[in-house]
């Protein structure tokens, strides 16, 4: 249900930036991140990499930056054993794609594996020093920044991984919610409420007056539950 949900309102977000409703490309990425007491040893491993013991994401993000696959794996698993699963199925339920973006961490396998695919390795430049945005590869990176906002995902609380990938995909059902209703949390840091998106992203101001209503129609479809009625305003 959680998947198809994250299907519909990509959808939505993707025609209100004025894009066709299905995207042609995509970038893949992973990051590893640190587990709570209560994950099974069987479930977690070691990034000897970053030194880091725990469970690593793996997401398939469009051009915008919304989800599009998600595999929770232990830190130890490779990049390509993962990078094979995701290529194999975003190609199946995204027919239309046709280019991709990864890392030099996703090595020949991966990429002889999506040889229908067009895709192409972003490299850091091995002389650069400090910061510095990566062509393409920022989409995902921005995407994951998105995820760690969300306070059940800076640390993986979750005993099985595929819990681990239902929480990544509501937390991005709530982002895309947000953006399209434009609604937000306060946040006691700032004088006003914080974007939880990027409006270059969602581009609220294209959005038809009637949208919000569609939203609600389509969520209360698929979830059986029927939308909530504003109560009436009664003036004094």
């Amino acid at each position: 249900m959680f998947n198809q949900l994250n299907g519909l309102l990509r959808r939505l977000v993707r025609e209100a930036a004025g894009r066709d409703a299905e995207p042609s490309a995509w970038a893949l990425d992973a990051q590893s991140i640190k587990r709570s007491a209560n994950v099974p040893t069987t479930g977690q491993g070691i990034d000897a990499g970053k030194k880091i013991a725990g469970r690593k994401r793996h997401i398939g993000v469009d051009t915008l930056g919304l989800l599009l696959a998600v595999c929770v794996t232990a830190a130890s698993i490779s990049d390509n054993a993962c990078g094979i699963h995701l290529l194999s199925r975003i190609a199946k339920a995204h027919p239309r794609i046709t280019k991709a973006w990864a890392d030099s961490g996703y090595r020949t396998k991966a990429i002889d594996h999506g040889a229908t695919l067009d895709v192409e390795v972003t490299h850091r430049d091995p002389g650069q020093k400090g910061f510095k945005v990566i062509p393409r590869r920022w989409v995902v990176e921005r995407t994951f920044g998105w995820l760690m906002n969300h306070r059940r995902l800076p640390r993986d609380y979750e005993t099985h991984p595929h819990r681990s990938q239902a929480m990544i995909r509501l937390a991005m059902i709530d982002l895309m919610s947000r953006g399209l209703t434009r609604e937000s949390t306060p946040n006691l840091k700032d004088s006003k409420p914080p974007s939880h998106t990027d409006p270059r992203v969602l581009a609220p101001q294209r959005l038809r007056p009637a949208a919000i209503d569609d939203t609600r129609h389509i969520l209360a479809g698929a979830t059986g539950v029927p939308p909530l009625r504003q109560p009436p305003v009664i003036r004094r």
